[in-house]
């Protein structure tokens, strides 16, 4: 090498297109008075992306939540306020198959009695209320357990394909969801039972459905 040379610069990498299976990051404040639950559905929607919500914290109040354990999955209903200990769930927007979008949620009360479920109704911030949620544009559904097919023989300079992968792939390219309803097949979150139902002076307990006149649950979009 002559001396005093150098090396030539590398020109910088700049990416001008965000590729479709980036996971994006979120931080959601939910203003005071409003519906969590239908604040994150609403921006699902108008976005046309997935969010899978990670962690809040917040205070919230009026709460009505689903039990499965419970004897017929009963509905409740939470008078008071109560501080937010973990929330997660995940939102789609349509088309997408039952279960696909759900909201857990559980929570502290004045007198340390901790509740949680399924978020059946509103659930309406007593502050703001923070967020943590991830967000997608791609989906790939596959039903498991995945079938036994037999797999092709291998050549020479081809790599084999692994069982899925092509459900995956045109999944990735804008496949929709399975348009019967019972071939998703996808539950709700479990949940754990109720606990110290009975600990706070606030909270109330009746036995029937929410007052949005919601029976079984949060409609589907």
């Amino acid at each position: 090498r002559p001396p005093g040379s150098k090396n030539k610069p590398k020109p910088p990498v700049i990416i001008t297109r965000e590729s479709a299976n980036t996971l994006r990051a979120h931080i959601l404040e939910v203003g005071s008075g409003c519906d969590v639950f239908e604040c994150i559905s609403t921006y699902a929607c108008r976005r046309q992306r997935g969010v899978c919500v990670l962690s809040g914290s917040g205070i919230v109040t009026n709460v009505t939540l689903r039990q499965p354990s419970a004897p017929a999955g009963a509905v409740v209903t939470l008078h008071g306020r109560f501080e937010i200990l973990s929330l997660s769930g995940s939102f789609l927007p349509p088309p997408a198959p039952p279960g696909a979008t759900s909201l857990t949620i559980f929570l502290a009360g004045g007198q340390g009695q901790v509740v949680g479920g399924n978020v059946v109704g509103a659930l309406y911030a007593a502050g703001p209320v923070i967020v943590i949620a991830a967000s997608f544009a791609n989906v790939a559904y596959e039903r498991l357990p995945l079938e036994d097919e037999e797999a092709p023989p291998a050549t020479a300079g081809m790599q084999m394909q692994q069982p899925g992968d092509a459900d995956a792939a045109a999944a990735m390219g804008g496949v929709p969801f399975p348009p019967d309803p019972s071939a998703a097949g996808l539950p709700f979150f479990n949940q754990l039972p109720l606990n110290n139902m009975t600990g706070g002076p606030g909270s109330q307990l009746p036995p029937g459905a929410d007052g949005h006149g919601w029976a079984g649950g949060r409609p589907q979009f």
